[in-house]
């Protein structure tokens, strides 16, 4: 079953989503980082952030939560507030 990490950040401000967009866009994700799928969505108004990463199995959500908790806080959009891992039900685009 594919599961699910969403992160939420406080302090993030625009200028700083559009920097971390261009650096995804730019590069790959870190070694031993291999996510599905990443979400990224941003309140401007509320300066807040959440990112939600989507991994096949359990193992690679461990390897990806071992990394991104070994992530300098300068990488990140904002100041983390919490870290919660989901089991993905369903999932469909339009």
């Amino acid at each position: 079953m594919a599961l699910a990490r969403v992160v939420t950040f406080e302090n993030v401000d625009s200028n700083r989503m559009a920097e971390l967009e261009q650096e995804m866009q730019s590069g790959g994700p870190p070694e031993g980082l291999e996510p599905q799928e990443i979400i990224v969505l941003h309140d401007p108004e509320a300066s807040t952030s959440t990112v939600i990463l989507f991994f096949e199995d359990d193992e690679a959500y461990s390897r990806g939560d071992e990394v991104l908790n070994a992530m300098p806080a300068g990488d990140t959009p904002g100041r983390r507030t919490s870290v919660s891992k989901h089991d993905v039900r369903f999932r469909q685009s339009m």
